[in-house]
């Protein structure tokens, strides 16, 4: 629809049942998909205006259409009502976020280690979502019909730093888009065993499930996901530890966890990946060798993030300091050095 349809379109409201959006179709749209025409209007996602469709929630002229790729006709009024959003699922829990930038659309905050971001068997509760919820819930204006907030991408319980969250559903729509076109830019620090030599340089290998453990990731040969992630030494510490940044070119699920391990350099603390204790720590001072041992998770940190905000296509981009632990763990080997 153009701005002037969209502005003639009628967006009536009652206090207590859906909110109903409405127009009618002109020669100019003859032919065009109901569930086009709806995209947009009130901030909806196609895909949710096809759900609505398909569940009796349209109108031609006052009668039932449950076809979304039914073929707009000149002259017919359509309507399509939008049920309140339900109440989210997971139950809203205050605590401590670092907002790092908030408006109606999006959160973005710094997570810190140990927090898990959507609620699952083994964490019902105490989650990021739960926290959200807490934080923002009257201002979740409804993804998929449930007031909660949008998950677009996410980090492991146990790694730290910066994520966005849709408030929105045509945030999350649009957000969503960027992440899996990779119209974004994401960039990790990470402690690890063993200089990489060459210092700088890519891995590009396929990932999928462990042929042996189906909890565990790994590089695989067939059945896997393109997978490509571009790293560089920023530090070492002789030849048995290295900070390194790495930017994700895809985004599979521990991606950098099983790339750097793939190549002989697994992260510090890691248990799923990192399972013996490296050879390479044997060249360290003892205090620096202990420190390391006994970090008690993945030494990985969401360092930044940018990206074009959802709904105003402003450049955003934020950042995060290492968190405490790690550049302790940085300290501790500057020390012993």
């Amino acid at each position: 629809m153009t701005a002037t349809r969209i502005l003639s379109a009628r967006n009536d409201t009652s206090a207590d049942g859906p909110v109903v959006l409405s127009f009618t179709a002109t020669a100019g749209q003859a032919g065009d998909r109901l569930d086009r025409a709806f995209a947009g209007m009130g901030g909806l996602s196609r895909s949710r205006v096809k759900a609505l469709v398909e569940g009796g929630h349209a109108a031609r002229d006052g009668a039932v259409t449950r076809d979304s790729s039914e073929a707009l006709r000149p002259g017919a009024v359509y309507t399509l009502g939008v049920p309140p959003p339900e109440a989210a699922t997971p139950l809203p829990q205050a605590m401590d976020l670092t907002i790092l930038f908030e408006d109606r659309d999006l959160i973005v905050l710094d997570k810190p280690a140990g927090l898990v971001v959507h609620p699952a068997p083994g964490n019902p509760d105490g989650t990021l979502v739960n926290a959200i919820l807490a934080h923002a819930g009257e201002e979740l204006s409804g993804i998929g019909g449930e007031k909660r907030p949008g998950i677009v991408h996410r980090l492991d319980k146990e790694t730290s730093g910066v994520m966005v969250v849709a408030k929105s559903e045509a945030a999350h729509h649009a957000l969503s888009t960027a992440f899996a076109e990779r119209d974004l830019e994401r960039s990790y620090l990470a402690l690890a065993w063993g200089v990489p030599s060459p210092a700088a340089g890519s891995v590009e290998a396929a990932i999928g499930r462990h042929p042996a453990d189906r909890k565990r990731m790994a590089v695989v040969t067939r059945g896997g996901k393109h997978a490509l992630t571009h790293f560089a030494t920023e530090r070492a510490w002789g030849t048995a530890c290295a900070l390194v940044r790495c930017r994700l070119a895809t985004g599979r699920t521990h991606q950098i966890r099983v790339h750097m391990a793939h190549i002989g350099h697994p992260l510090v603390g890691d248990p799923v990946y990192c399972r013996r204790v490296p050879a390479v720590s044997r060249g360290l001072p003892d205090a620096s060798r202990e420190a390391l041992l006994a970090f008690p998770r993945q030494a990985l940190h969401a360092q930044s993030l940018g990206f074009r905000h959802p709904v105003t296509g402003a450049p955003l981009s934020f950042s995060s300091p290492l968190p405490p632990d790690m550049a302790a763990l940085v300290e501790a080997l500057d020390t012993a050095a």
